[in-house]
């Protein structure tokens, strides 16, 4: 028997709609019809496993990690990312010096709750932990690939739901409008994997693992907004998906936000569905404010990076960047299979505005001022300046599903995008960034787009071609181009990271022996282990164990950054990536009894505990010269200058220099070390030159400005024996705290050696100040003082978060009694089966 499928355009997805709305259910109450589990799991699936193959093809073919010899151990993840997961590993192992709330292992001490909301929060992160701690990277690596395929399979999964599929006005039997609606199924499983290859994912996020999450998020808040909010279904999962997107990363969660509110406006520009979207993201943003609030504060309390202006890209290097095998750091990676754009610009030729006007308005808004810091919550960031790029990406994606969703294009309007997206791509002529690998497989992929009016449909065979040929071709090239180009560009990009960007060798069996070595001399809390210098990466100490003080974060402290420069710390990236520190004093101020030096641990003898006791009176107020800080805060005279004979130290005293702005040797005697300052980027450290042997050798090489003093070790131990005498009898330390057994008659400040950071409270008051430490004035009848921390806004959080669930509860609740009323006005019974169907939406 014949049937005709009726409706096309927007009267199609109007009629759709309206039979969604309905539960699923078509006018006679019997369930639509639709694909099976079986189908609808393995479209995105396939769509997973495609996006796995490029980006492993193209690691192999660029002989990457794991398939090959070049590391891939650049910028933040090695610096930041994996040592963070080394203490995520070891917290959910029970290993860590800590907790979820305080992190003992960096920073001498500093809050952990940020760190994890801006860092770990993912629900993928935790499954590190199913790996030996000793393979990390390749965790690392098998969570990245993981994330990316959720993101390729999400999108598969949304489209048809966002806009559903017509096959168009054709009369055929139900099975061959069946064919066509299963082939523009598998398309949006090929502009899932598109958009899970898309260039920002493979040239940007794959080295900031974090920023994955917001390429799931992206089609997850476009589900949650384009179909639950518009079709007013799923009242309680729709927050908490909001919920879980925030708190994954809610920086790119915030952009995937505003991608998603475009396509709810194109998708119904009604005050009524806006106003119920914005209380969804809202509701879910407020049950996510106990990570999102700590990490807010955090911020706010952390040193001050770089204040950038933004500079747009120049038209030949965004035209570019729309090829594949391109890198560029500071333009936006806009690649996204061929196909992408081509589909969405015959939308144009078919005189179809909304979804065009949409990416051309986000496009042009990466490039303007206002827009660009609205992106970026205000604020040009450091590092790349295009991080919303993959929300271009999402659109562009949607835009070229709105072409299938109808029916396959036509040549005619395939003609007309394949030539506007050429015509863009001419432009790349005047640039260094395409390459010929990028143009001939652009070109390639502009060739490609031609055999879609050849997918197989009803009573089919695309202009003599037989059926089974469409297929092949559909089914082989198609895939086959968008793998070799994603392969190419993961491949270019691994060259060129390696080539542009700062890099770090990767974990071997050095490190392993030094973390075991750490491990056995570890006395915490009785002293710290520090893991001393040189570092392979700024978060040395969660990697190889310890209680040091080097510590890399966006939410580095501001107090933690003054106190450690105001004793001589080296630093990099402007100061929020702080050295280790080996210097005596500053040994005995920290309580570091044992580091690692010139391939061992080495003890450093007898220091105070961790909490110590100084006179009553106001605190030191730092000055100009590193010495003389280290001095006022130990409470004793330890440096002497230079013989004013000679300039050069007194023979036995041990030689300092102080060169923050030198790049270069030092040199004494035989002894030189190498300085690399560069003020404000670098901040070489206070370094030793040794011991002086040789009376009147001076130092060379310090530089301008630089500044020599001279250690007297006999002064230094008199000093810790002082303060040893008089510090408590015994110090506990928990995740959340320090508790110390004071000696009786204790007086004075009592100093806890670890920077005075928000949330430090001693006695159930706030802690005060000691030159930047944590403190509390000692009460002679007191037997023991307790000094808890609490990350700021926590409790404002966890209020928040309380407040936005009862809400939650309540928004249900009146959902569900609309609903019963509506059916009931509508004559079905409240207790019918057809009631308890529909009424599954929340």
């Amino acid at each position: 028997m014949k049937i005709r499928i009726p409706l096309t355009g927007r009267d199609a997805f109007d009629a759709r709609d309206a039979r969604d709305a309905r539960g699923g259910r078509d006018a006679r109450g019997g369930r639509a019809a639709g694909p099976g589990f079986g189908e609808r799991g393995r479209v995105p699936l396939c769509a997973g496993l495609l996006t796995v193959l490029a980006v492993c093809v193209g690691d192999a073919v660029a002989t990457t990690f794991p398939f090959g010899r070049h590391h891939r151990s650049v910028n933040d993840l090695a610096n930041q990312f994996l040592p963070f997961h080394a203490r995520l590993w070891d917290l959910l192992h029970g290993r860590a010096d800590g907790g979820v709330l305080l992190n003992w292992q960096s920073g001498w001490g500093t809050s952990f709750l940020p760190d994890l909301g801006t860092y770990l929060t993912s629900p993928f992160a935790p499954l590190v932990a199913l790996a030996p701690r000793a393979d990390l990277e390749y965790a690392l690596y098998a969570v990245t690939l993981l994330k990316m395929a959720t993101a390729a399979a999400a999108m598969a999964c949304v489209l048809p739901r966002l806009l559903p599929p017509s096959p168009g006005t054709v009369a055929g039997s139900a099975g061959e409008a069946g064919t066509r609606a299963g082939w523009q199924r598998w398309g949006a499983g090929l502009l899932g994997a598109a958009y899970g290859l898309c260039g920002w994912a493979i040239l940007e996020a794959v080295y900031n693992p974090m920023w994955l999450d917001g390429l799931i998020a992206f089609p997850l808040l476009c589900l949650v907004g384009g179909v639950w909010v518009r079709e007013r279904r799923r009242p309680l999962l729709g927050p908490l998906v909001v919920a879980l997107c925030w708190t994954a990363n809610f920086y790119t969660a915030y952009m995937a936000t505003l991608g998603a509110a475009l396509v709810l406006l194109v998708l119904a520009p009604d005050w009524r569905v806006v106003v119920r979207g914005a209380a969804t993201v809202l509701l879910g943003i407020g049950l996510a404010a106990p990570v999102l609030v700590p990490v807010f504060l955090g911020t706010r309390s952390a040193y001050p990076g770089l204040v950038r202006e933004f500079a747009p890209a120049g038209g030949a290097d965004l035209a570019a960047r729309l090829m594949p095998a391109t890198y560029g750091f500071s333009t936006p990676a806009l690649f996204v299979a061929t196909l992408v754009p081509v589909l969405a610009a015959s939308l144009v030729f078919r005189r179809r505005w909304r979804w065009p006007c949409l990416v051309a308005g986000v496009a042009l808004s990466l490039q303007w001022t206002p827009t660009h810091l609205v992106w970026h919550v205000f604020a040009t960031p450091n590092g790349s300046p295009y991080r919303q790029t993959f929300v271009l990406a999402g659109v562009l994606v949607i835009a070229a599903w709105a072409a299938l969703a109808d029916g396959l294009p036509d040549r005619r309007s395939l003609l007309g995008g394949t030539a506007l997206v050429a015509a863009l791509a001419l432009a790349a002529l005047g640039s260094g960034e395409a390459t010929v690998v990028g143009w001939a497989l652009f070109a390639a992929g502009l060739l490609s787009v031609f055999v879609v009016p050849y997918a197989p449909g009803p009573h089919r065979s695309a202009g003599g071609v037989s059926r089974t040929y469409a297929r092949v071709a559909v089914l082989a090239l198609l895939p086959a181009v968008l793998v070799a180009q994603a392969a190419a560009t993961t491949a270019w990009g691994n060259k060129e990271r390696l080539a542009r960007l700062d890099d770090y060798r990767p974990w071997n069996a050095a490190d392993a022996r030094r973390a075991a070595a750490l491990a056995n001399a570890d006395g915490w809390p009785a002293y710290r282990t520090d893991s001393g210098r040189p570092q392979v990466t700024g978060n040395e100490p969660m990697s190889v164990g310890g209680q040091g003080g080097a510590y890399y974060s966006s939410l580095t402290p501001d107090v933690l950054t003054r106190t450690m420069a105001a004793l001589g710390a080296g630093w990099t990236s402007r100061g929020r990536n702080l050295q280790s520190l080996d210097n005596p004093v500053t040994d005995a101020l920290f309580a570091v009894g044992a580091r690692w030096r010139g391939g061992a641990v080495v003890r450093t003898g007898p220091v105070p505990p961790l909490v110590t006791v100084r006179p009553a009176g106001p605190a030191p107020r730092f000055g100009a010269s590193p010495f003389r800080n280290q001095e006022l805060l130990l409470g004793t005279r330890v440096y002497e200058p230079p013989v004013p004979a000679t300039g050069a130290c007194r023979v036995g005293t041990e030689v300092f220099l102080w060169a923050p702005n030198r790049t270069g040797p030092a040199r004494l005697g035989t002894r030189t070390v190498e300085l690399r300052g560069g003020l404000p980027k670098r901040r070489a450290a206070l370094t030793s030159l040794g011991v002086q042997r040789v009376a009147g050798e001076r130092v060379e090489g310090g530089g301008p400005g630089g500044r020599v003093a001279c250690l007297d070790h006999a002064r230094l131990r008199a000093a810790v024996t002082a303060l040893r005498a008089t510090a408590p009898t015994a110090v506990e330390v928990t995740g959340t705290g320090v508790r110390a057994t004071l000696r009786p008659g204790t007086a004075g400040t009592l100093v806890l050696s670890a920077p005075r950071i928000p949330g430090w409270t001693c006695g159930g008051r706030p802690a005060g100040s000691y030159a930047g430490l944590v403190a509390a004035p000692a009460d002679p009848a007191a037997t023991s003082l307790t000094c808890s921390f609490r990350p700021p806004g926590l409790r404002a959080g966890l209020a928040a978060a309380g407040a936005s669930l009862l809400l939650l509860a309540a928004w249900v609740v009146a959902y569900r009694r609309g609903r019963r009323g509506d059916r009931t006005r509508d004559g079905v019974p409240a207790a019918s089966p057809e009631r308890e169907a529909a009424g599954s939406a929340a």
